[in-house]
């Protein structure tokens, strides 16, 4: 009898056991491969970042400290490390600032809830955890913004700045700041004031000069010289401008097919009937007054040849060439035109009117061509962004789409708040406050949700070269006693009144950031297995 009891425990003991053991290698494999992600872009956050020089197999060098950039030219295979790439990706598309910031916090949350699990606590627990101290977190946050208005450019001007100074080209933020603000404010469309579309900005680049030369132009600028054949135009006042989708050569046969011609009374007659089809064409054009063209660029034939350019220049019409397809909504757009795909459509009132075309010569950075004094004039803007080689050309471009965001951010959601690390310490301490409230296993996940928010502070005083463990100490006593835009002045190497220092940032920025890095590392500790489909 005593030994069937036995026998049946035992049974009933093999029953209930499973190895957990894989789940739990697959979910630390998952979190340690996140945290190295964190890791290797955490050295650049901050005004006192580090950059990364990144080459591709191409052999291309890019110079950044752009967190988006770096994440996206890295080649990572693990799956779980390709989830923090894509949360980089996601707070650039919904606040284009931040990318840096939102990586570190998903790496500190992570480690966080590696030591949450070898003590014991459920993942599932954990996860609702999280998800609840990042709805409080946004509170707390949103209670802390300041209201902004869009009249008030100063602290647009700010936003931007702020922005612009973790970056490479951070001492030329005192001029491409309010350029990104005028450009913005420009697109602002007053049916739909609280959506801006950025494909209303046209960043056009040029090689020569430095960043200081970048400008705002009030009209369409063309990375290319006129088309100018026989003494062609190459400014003109008063313009009537056509933009053509056909092409200005003579036609192809309908299949593709040779023909042979030995006769050359015959041949002339070719050249003859060639010649009247663009004069044709050409007559046409000019009867309706146009004297600018603009020619999209054609994949099915020349969209003009010399001949068709020499009949241009005598009838005395300025010709842009090669324009690409997905530049014409654009331009259409800021001319106030309409495209015309047949001659025969060639009308008057289809064209854009403008001051002045010309040709401007950039000395050593070659021609370009620029539209100004447009009529009736489109709500965008063009900014033509200059440097002194491709490096620094291409990291203008990048930190301008970014100072461009967070103008966007503060359109869209107009508040403000502190930056140097004031709303994460800030955080970290209501929320560790709130997890005294907080019974059992949930009070421990929020105290360590509170914690990881530390590493912010804690990497922008170690990446300005500071005491981390003094400083951020010093930043918590100033918060308790009620400071809360206490944050690191890393210029001073100390904590001041960091709104007083003009760090601000937009709300969305923060807001997005927790909530994106918590929706990532939350996904990242319900895996308990990769399952590989060939």
């Amino acid at each position: 009898m005593a030994s069937a009891a036995v026998h049946q425990s035992q049974s009933s003991k093999t029953e209930t056991y499973t190895d957990n053991k894989r789940k739990d290698d697959i979910r630390q494999t998952s979190i340690v491969a996140g945290k190295s992600i964190a890791d290797t872009v955490r050295t650049s956050l901050g005004p006192k970042g580090m950059d990364k020089m990144i080459v591709t197999g191409s052999g291309e060098v890019i110079i950044t400290n752009d967190g988006a950039t770096i994440l996206n030219k890295m080649e990572v295979i693990q799956p779980a490390a390709k989830m923090l790439v894509e949360l980089s990706k996601s707070q650039d598309i919904v606040a284009g600032d931040g990318t840096t910031t939102v990586v570190v916090i998903a790496g500190a949350l992570l480690k966080k809830c590696l030591f949450l699990l070898s003590s014991g606590i459920h993942p599932t627990v954990i996860s609702d955890s999280l998800h609840k101290a990042s709805q409080k977190a946004v509170d707390v946050l949103t209670s802390m913004a300041i209201p902004v208005e869009l009249s008030d450019r100063d602290s647009l001007v700010k936003s931007a700045s702020t922005s612009l100074n973790s970056k490479v080209v951070s001492q030329y933020s005192s001029l491409l700041a309010p350029l990104a603000v005028d450009a913005v404010l420009s697109v602002v469309d007053s049916i739909k004031p609280d959506l801006i579309d950025l494909r209303d900005v046209k960043i056009v680049k040029k090689l020569g000069g430095t960043v200081d030369d970048t400008e705002l132009v009030k009209g369409l600028v063309f990375d290319k010289k006129v088309s100018h054949s026989a003494g062609g135009p190459t400014r003109v006042e008063n313009a009537k401008i056509g933009v053509i989708q056909f092409q200005i050569s003579p036609p192809k046969t309908d299949i593709e097919q040779s023909i042979i011609v030995s006769d050359y009374t015959q041949m002339d007659r070719i050249l003859k009937e060639e010649r009247n089809y663009i004069l044709g064409m050409i007559k046409k054009i000019k009867a309706t007054g146009c004297n600018v063209l603009l020619i999209q660029k054609s994949i099915l034939r020349d969209a003009v040849t010399d001949l068709s350019l020499h009949y241009l220049s005598k009838a005395k019409i300025l010709v842009v060439k090669d324009v690409e397809r997905d530049e014409i909504e654009f331009i259409t757009k800021t001319l106030d035109c309409l495209p015309i795909a047949n001659i025969e459509h060639f009308r008057e009132e289809k064209m854009g009117r403008a001051d002045c075309v010309e040709e401007v010569s950039l000395g050593d950075g070659g021609k370009i061509v620029k539209i100004t004094g447009i009529k009736d004039m489109g709500k965008t803007a063009t900014v033509l962004v200059r440097g002194s080689n491709q490096l620094v050309l291409d990291e203008a471009e990048r930190s301008l789409h970014d100072a461009l965001c967070v103008i966007r951010c503060l359109v869209n959601k107009k508040f403000l708040i502190a930056g140097g690390g004031a709303p994460e310490i800030e955080l970290s301490r209501q929320l560790g406050a709130w997890s005294k409230v907080l019974q059992g296993m949930e009070s421990y996940c929020v105290r360590a949700f509170a914690e990881a928010l530390e590493v912010i502070p804690y990497t922008l005083a170690e990446n300005a070269g500071l005491n981390p463990i003094a400083i951020v100490t010093e930043l918590r006593n100033r918060h308790a006693q009620g400071e809360i835009n206490a944050g690191i002045n890393v210029r001073k190497g100390q904590i001041t009144n960091i709104l007083e220092e003009n760090v601000v940032q937009p709300l969305l920025v923060s807001t997005s950031a927790i909530t994106l890095a918590t929706e990532c590392v939350r996904m990242i500790l319900k895996i308990d297995d990769i399952i590989t489909v060939r």
